[in-house]
């Protein structure tokens, strides 16, 4: 993917500060956040101004897929109301590591600015006040280091929090429910634009799924604690434990008893997308069919991959991809382990076999 050449316009050199935090200094890159309005109306829609600052004298490498000036695929904005967080909307999206024509270079001191519209992202339709700060995942290190001289992203800081009232459709206090579809005996798969061979693949693909949960499911209800779980979940805690288990037993039961939908329609490079509120339908691309069955971002794990995001589910996001990644997250922050999707897609796969 690769940023719209207009958007190229907006990338300029500014002499003067532009209020970025103190704080976000002792980082790569800053970002700051302001609204043209402080109140909005139902019939508004809800965008912030959002600037990154290389505050650095070197160039910094930012992945595309962590600024909101691309076709939002991830959760970049923590938003509350009323102290209450609003559950995004969008697309999360099942990638492979990054590679070097991921990122995008942001010069000394170069500033990048853009209006992003978050109401079409968030559920933002309850009159309230609302808490915005955006809060990019940790940065991404390459599997090659010489590539194109980019080792890792930069250092991005949380933007400060910013405050906007807004009078919405529903009155202060309402309560929104992310229902699940009804389930039944059995479950089902339902397939959509799917041609004759892609649905003889997605059978197998959900058919290994529903194995790997299930797999994954008896070894944690046996209270196995082996190197199989530290290397993808980090080191053993009761608590982080029954959150996996916990997982593991939704992911089975949502593809033994659930109305599964699977999606052939999508033309993307990446491997599929979920939206993690419309449980269960996944949409697959074009990295998905080149996958193999099992073994390592297999088609098979990436079904369970994508079943994990669902709010419904397990509620998973996409804190690291790849293997390298998921392995580091385990041992530096396994509280971010135990819910990072591609996590639950190894530990499942298990290539290579761990014991």
């Amino acid at each position: 993917m690769i940023f719209n050449k207009r958007l190229r316009t907006y990338i300029t050199i500014l002499a003067a500060a532009l209020g970025f935090s103190s704080n976000a200094n002792a980082q790569d890159v800053a970002v700051s956040l302001s609204f043209d309005k402080s109140t909005l109306s139902e019939n508004d829609d809800v965008f912030v101004n959002v600037t990154m600052k290389n505050t650095t004298s070197t160039s910094q490498y930012i992945l595309k897929w962590h600024t909101p000036f691309i076709t939002s695929q991830e959760a970049l904005f923590d938003i509350y109301r009323d102290g209450i967080k609003v559950n995004y909307l969008g697309p999360m999206v099942k990638r492979s590591a990054p590679i070097a024509s991921d990122f995008f270079e942001l010069k000394p001191g170069a500033i990048y600015q853009q209006k992003v519209e978050l109401s079409s992202l968030y559920d933002m339709r309850v009159s309230g006040n609302y808490t915005i700060q955006y809060h990019a995942n940790a940065p991404h290190t390459l599997a090659d280091k010489k590539n194109n001289g980019i080792s890792q992203e930069a250092l991005i800081a949380p933007s400060e929090s910013i405050n906007i009232w807004i009078n919405g459709s529903l009155p202060r206090g309402s309560v929104i429910n992310e229902q699940a579809p009804e389930s039944f005996a059995g479950g089902a798969l339902t397939l959509s634009q799917c041609s004759a061979t892609q649905t003889r693949v997605v059978k197998s693909a959900f058919n290994v799924a529903q194995t790997m949960s299930q797999t994954g499911d008896d070894y944690l209800q046996a209270g196995i604690n082996s190197e199989r779980y530290s290397t993808w979940f980090g080191k053993y805690d009761a608590a982080r434990y029954a959150t996996v288990k916990s997982h593991y037993a939704a992911i089975k039961d949502a593809f033994l008893n659930k109305a599964v939908t699977v999606d052939c329609g999508c033309k993307d490079s990446y491997f599929a997308y979920v939206y993690p509120n419309q449980p269960y339908k996944i949409y697959v691309c074009n990295a998905f069919w080149t996958a193999p069955l099992t073994g390592t971002d297999s088609q098979g794990g990436t079904l369970v991959h994508e079943m994990s995001h669902f709010y419904a589910v397990a509620s998973t996001k996409d804190h690291v991809y790849g293997q390298s990644g998921a392995k580091q997250l385990a041992i530096s922050t396994p509280a971010k382990a135990i819910a990072n999707a591609d996590s639950h897609e190894y530990f499942v796969e298990n290539t290579p076999n761990l014991p």
